[in-house]
């Protein structure tokens, strides 16, 4: 965990510090998370869902729409955004364009908004696939966006 650098032997922890913030969520948490009745989107394009691996359970909305379908202000709202206390959990590859997402969404007024630290990586590498497939809601939603 720590390395020693340069000639004056000066200790340094290489933990990461990109997007450090304390309403990032950890792929341990989104259990708890998803039986409270939080809704994951997962934002990676097709192309990558499909060589990396789905996320069963899991809405799947294209990055360029996802303020669209989450704002319980637009016309084109997920009949899932009720108001602003939804609590979203965004979901990409590694957690860096989930981040932005969940910015963005957080300016919308959507407070609850976060995304999952390390993504879709953390997810499987914690062996949790599979872990939002028992929430009811999610399974409703994905039944009436799949209707559409």
């Amino acid at each position: 965990m720590f390395e020693t650098h340069s000639s004056a032997s000066v200790s340094t922890n290489f933990v990461s510090t990109d997007f450090c913030s304390s309403d990032r969520m950890y792929a341990i948490e989104l259990p708890g998370a998803v039986a409270r009745g939080a809704i994951v989107v997962d934002i990676r394009p097709q192309t990558q869902r499909a060589e990396e691996g789905t996320l069963p359970g899991a809405l799947a909305i294209a990055r360029d729409v996802l303020e669209r379908r989450c704002d319980p202000e637009s016309s084109a709202h997920l009949a899932l955004a009720v108001d602003q206390e939804v609590e979203w959990i965004i979901v990409c590859s590694d957690g860096y364009a989930s981040r932005l997402a969940a910015t963005a969404l957080q300016q919308l007024g959507l407070r609850k908004a976060t995304d999952l630290a390390g993504g879709y990586t953390a997810i499987k590498a914690a062996g949790l696939l599979g872990s939002l497939i028992v929430a009811q809601h999610c399974a409703r939603e994905l039944a009436t966006v799949s209707a559409h």
